[in-house]
């Protein structure tokens, strides 16, 4: 499949995307507030359609010219994307009518960096894959500055812009070295030409490369972003940026090491180690001492970043499965994390301390559940679907004879386990300031949901997940 035509086939659910984009912004354009129902609504309804779409309507192949890769991987990570960008839309538009805040642009952003996180995920090169990462950026730097009358949110806009243009910075030269020791740009070329003798400068070039990818999936030492971005963006913003585009990022990481630079697995495998080590020690430590849940959920999301890329380090058809059903599980954690928070407030204010939390259990029992049950889950307490993530990620490493460093991940788990127990042990003991107020109920259903699935429905869609995750791995030729 080379022409045109079938190349736009296998992109259908970017070409869909875009041209809805396009569509709804000349909607808002003309009709201004107005609109934000209707383009809100139509984003929900599009990003649900071209999920299914990635599900069952993609052809597989290499399109324009090897520079977009139509898979299993690709559709797998696509309807997690597509499907929580959705969710995004919906907890925004909830959380923007009770500030009487909404504007049109909110899902359009949504809609442009899902459009980049596709692309990402089916990047057959590195010009494809910087297209795919700054589309998605872009769009999160204006989302994470979106209430611009809100100090916070545009000092957590411009700290991500800042530090989002030294990612790039690196990722560029990263793949500059990469390109001009290789010859070529697309992954499989590299794999051959590193298989072929290509000297170090190669691998110079994917360290510059991976601590610029590691500055997606906000791992540390390049974390210094996420704290300040997570307490000052928007709830729903935040709940989107530690969803689907860590999703996408994790993706996009996995296909350039393990289709990019197969034959090097013990040389970034050592970066990868290190990373992670790091990740799981600040994420575990610094968030103890954290009392904005937003912060402390951000620490959270560094550790987490570390456990997976334990189990990236694998190398082999185990560590990808684990990595893609870590980020499913993770997501539906976290989501449920910050639509509880975006649903709970007092006397108009958002509840977003531990200290705001106590005595929840008397004032809102449903969500207190839903909290703990959410918190439990993040522990890793089974057999909750915290649990199984993890047991995937250290199962692969320790197969893969990492088992010091699945050891060290294991220590780094019951260290953050402290802060989850402090918050629930706020929420259940300690006493009640006064009522709650009724939050938004698409934010409500979504913490619900989440919940429901961290505890009766686990094992039916764990066994799902792990199918399909599999399969999706399969795609990456890794035995």
């Amino acid at each position: 499949m080379n022409n045109i035509t079938d190349s736009l086939r296998m992109a259908h659910p970017e070409v869909i995307l875009s041209a809805v984009t396009i569509l709804l912004t000349a909607i808002g354009a003309f009709a201004g507030r107005k609109a934000s129902l209707v383009v809100s609504a139509l984003a929900v309804i599009s990003l649900i359609g071209v999920a299914v779409i990635a599900a069952i309507g993609v052809p597989v192949g290499i399109a324009f010219g090897g520079s977009f890769i139509s898979d299993a991987a690709a559709s797998y990570a696509k309807v997690g994307i597509y499907l929580m960008s959705a969710v995004a839309v919906i907890l925004g538009y909830g959380w923007l009518g009770r500030l009487s805040a909404r504007q049109f642009e909110y899902p359009l952003l949504i809609l442009l960096a899902a459009t980049g996180m596709g692309i990402m995920v089916s990047a057959g090169d590195l010009i494809s894959l910087y297209i795919g990462i700054e589309l998605q950026s872009l769009a999160l730097y204006v989302l994470a500055a979106f209430r611009r009358d809100d100090p916070k949110a545009s000092e957590a806009g411009l700290k991500y812009f800042v530090l989002g243009a030294l990612s790039s910075g690196l990722l560029l030269y990263g793949a500059s070295l990469i390109y001009g020791f290789a010859g070529s740009t697309h992954f499989d070329v590299i794999a051959a030409a590193v298989k072929a003798g290509t000297g170090t400068g190669v691998l110079f070039g994917l360290v510059f490369l991976i601590c610029g990818l590691a500055f997606k999936v906000s791992a540390a030492p390049f974390h210094m972003w996420t704290p300040d971005v997570y307490e000052g963006a928007p709830t729903p913003v935040v709940a989107f940026f530690t969803a689907a585009p860590k999703l996408a990022a994790m993706v996009l990481i996995l296909r350039v090491l393990y289709t990019g630079f197969p034959d090097n697995i013990e040389q970034w495998r050592q970066i990868i180690l290190l990373i992670a080590i790091v990740s799981v020690g600040v994420g575990a430590f610094a968030g103890l001492v954290q009392s904005n849940i937003k912060r402390l959920l951000a620490y959270s999301s560094i550790a987490n970043m570390g456990y997976v890329l334990i189990g990236l380090s694998a190398g082999n058809h185990e560590g990808a499965q684990a990595v893609l059903i870590f980020m499913s599980l993770y997501m539906i954690d976290a989501t449920g994390f910050f639509a509880a928070l975006t649903a709970l407030s007092r006397g108009g204010k958002p509840m977003e301390t531990i200290a705001d939390m106590a005595g929840l259990s008397r004032t809102n029992p449903a969500m207190a559940i839903t909290i703990t049950l959410l918190a439990f889950s993040a522990m890793g307490i089974p057999p909750l679907p915290g649990f199984w993530g993890k047991f995937y990620v250290f199962k692969a490493a320790i197969d893969a004879g990492q088992w010091p460093i699945a050891v060290a991940g294991l220590v780094g788990s019951v260290v953050a386990a402290f802060y989850y127990l402090r918050l629930v042990k706020v929420m259940w003991l300690d006493d009640s300031p006064g009522a709650v107020d009724k939050g938004p109920l698409d934010a409500r259903i979504v913490a619900f949901a989440s919940a429901l699935f961290a505890f009766p429905l686990v094992m039916i869609g764990l066994t799902w997940i792990e199918h399909y995750s599999g399969y999706a791995a399969d795609a990456f030729g890794l035995l």
